[in-house]
């Protein structure tokens, strides 16, 4: 066997498939590491694989195989309630003997959300991380401020490694462990038994499928078993309540987490509603993962988190971006006429930021950039109000 040091990249284990090679020319840009699987470039990728896991972070689930037992569905009613009322029903979902594994099922992304996408280039410092994370299996905790790009992070791996629609839970002050695993509609399931009551003998005529009663949440979701990894966004965990870093702990340590209400059901699988609108089956009311989802969390910075928390993440802090990715962000998003044009405004702008005295986004760069170029404004005389308005600091609550 060649030693790993001497192979190339794309012979290294865990290398993404085709490294890309060094561009020619003075603005020569340096191949990736064979150990990446990730590059940040926004170039979609199929051929990878994933380097072993660390015994300490392989997992063992298992979708249930096709010739085991399912909870029959309730052919008297398939109306769903409450928030399952949109989800496919158990005659137009997936049969779990037929259907390919989920992470080949799941919703793709939307063209407009493709485009967005694509033109988001993460720093190499950035992948290197994103990276580390992939190897680990381990969460990857994201701080920086407002604008920075944290969650365009999560869905640029998504596209970059075709893993489809990232799973993204939003976190409140309210928001509770639960939210992120499943939800079970008691009152709707109440109310389907007593439809499918029989009115002579008071038994129910079908049986109920209790599967489309119970949601799972976005966690719930990527923690179905797979093949290969659902990305998972949990965005702004600061803002959530103190505890909440420390409830997560078991269910991203241990890959899993159980359904109560479906334990009791032990000698079938239930086909349960996912956070993406599909039906998958659960045994015994126990959801394992077989590959730990990419799992990125953002935070503000508005507080620390315990160290019991953090040290089971991998940790990337994201600056404000440079002159030189601001450059890059203007062309992707609005090409090189419009960078031309604004140079000094942007000059301006990656000042601000570099002295940190002003809280700024680049969003804010980006929509004053469109309204200069895209709007006939030469007859406005209030139009530097807009830009104004438009490049107010986030800070400024004047």
């Amino acid at each position: 066997m060649i030693p790993e040091e001497q192979q190339s990249p794309a012979e290294a284990p865990g290398a993404g498939a085709g490294v890309p090679e060094a561009r020619a020319g003075a603005d020569q840009v340096p191949a990736p590491p064979s150990w990446w699987i990730y590059y940040g470039d926004g170039v979609r990728r199929t051929g990878w694989t994933l380097p072993e896991a660390p015994p300490w972070r392989q997992f063992d689930g298992k979708r249930p195989e096709p010739d085991e037992p399912v909870a029959e569905p309730d052919t008297a009613t398939d109306t769903a309630v409450s928030d399952t009322a949109t989800a496919p029903d158990a005659a137009t979902a997936p049969d779990a003997a037929t259907a390919p594994d989920i992470c080949a099922r799941h919703h793709g992304e939307s063209a407009v959300r493709t485009d967005r996408i694509t033109t988001y280039r993460a720093e190499p410092e950035e992948a290197r991380m994103v990276n580390a994370a992939l190897h680990l299996r381990r969460p990857l905790l994201v701080t920086g401020k407002p604008g920075t790009g944290k969650s365009s992070l999560a869905r640029g791996i998504a596209h970059e490694l075709a893993l489809g629609r990232v799973l993204r839970w939003s976190v409140t002050s309210r928001t509770t462990l639960a939210d992120g695993l499943y939800a079970y509609d008691a009152i709707g399931r109440l109310q389907g038994e007593r439809r499918t009551e029989d009115p002579g003998g008071g038994a129910t005529k079908h049986p109920v499928d209790i599967g489309k009663y119970v949601r799972l949440g976005p966690l719930g979701t990527a923690l179905l078993p797979s093949d290969r990894p659902r990305v998972l966004l949990i965005d702004e965990l600061d803002k959530g309540d103190v505890d909440l870093p420390n409830d997560l702990l078991s269910v991203l340590e241990e890959g899993e987490f159980t359904i109560p209400e479906l334990q009791r059901y032990p000698e079938c699988d239930v086909r349960v509603m996912t956070d993406d609108g599909r039906r998958e089956p659960v045994r015994h009311g126990r959801v394992r993962c077989a590959e730990f989802p990419v799992v990125v969390l953002t935070s503000n910075g508005e507080r620390e988190f315990p160290p019991a928390f953090v040290r089971r993440c991998v940790r990337l802090d994201i600056s404000p971006p440079s002159r030189q990715k601001l450059e890059r962000i203007v062309e992707a998003h609005l090409g090189p006429e419009v960078l031309r044009a604004s140079a000094a405004r942007l000059e301006r702008f990656a000042r601000d930021l570099e002295e940190g005295r002003k809280l700024l986004a680049t969003d804010q760069l980006l929509n004053t950039l469109r309204m200069e170029s895209a709007t006939a404004h030469s007859d406005d005389p209030e139009w530097p109000v807009v830009l104004r308005e438009l490049l107010r600091p986030l800070n400024d609550t004047a």
